[in-house]
């Protein structure tokens, strides 16, 4: 069986670190977090604050090098604009596995609000974004039809069921 590329796209406070990390331990894949490998150059030095790239190119080697020895990797990333969406995509090509892309969301506008203030830190040294950043943040509609899942009503559970089914069917 081929490896997978389970590739997550959506604003910070929607849920997608909780769903990647409970997607990784049921499926046994490796999960990588864009904010993680960010912060860990951050506190290096080793760049400058906005990191152009340097996560995304980071995780697309260490994503590659996993699929090719058959290991399924979750991606987890705002992956706001079709040019990051699209390099995903041919990590996952490239390395010959199947590539599932979901688009999580919250749709209630106060949950998402909630979400990002009351969020605890998770990541050292991470500063979390305010409310205001996130709306303004620069996420574009995707151009693919992804798989979407909303959060704003839906438990964990059921959420994880349906991305569980999604990946499932491609296999």
């Amino acid at each position: 069986m081929a490896a997978t590329l389970v590739v997550l796209s959506g604003l910070p406070g929607v849920g997608k670190s909780t769903l990647a990390r409970a997607l990784a331990l049921e499926l046994g894949a490796v999960w990588l977090r864009i904010d993680s490998i960010e912060q860990k150059i951050r506190d290096w030095g080793g760049a400058n604050p906005s990191l152009d790239d340097a996560g995304y190119r980071v995780a697309h080697a260490v994503a590659a090098d996993n699929l090719r020895l058959g290991l399924s990797v979750i991606a987890d990333s705002v992956n706001p604009w079709q040019l990051t969406r699209d390099a995903w995509r041919e990590v996952g090509v490239a390395a010959g596995a199947v590539v599932v892309e979901f688009e999580i969301l919250c749709s209630d506008p106060r949950a998402h609000r909630a979400r990002i203030e009351n969020r605890e830190a998770e990541i050292p040294n991470l500063a979390a974004p305010s409310w205001n950043d996130v709306l303004a943040r620069d996420y574009r509609p995707w151009l693919r039809a992804p798989v979407r899942i909303d959060t704003a009503d839906t438990s964990v559970a059921a959420c994880l069921r349906a991305m569980r089914a999604a990946v499932d069917a491609t296999r």
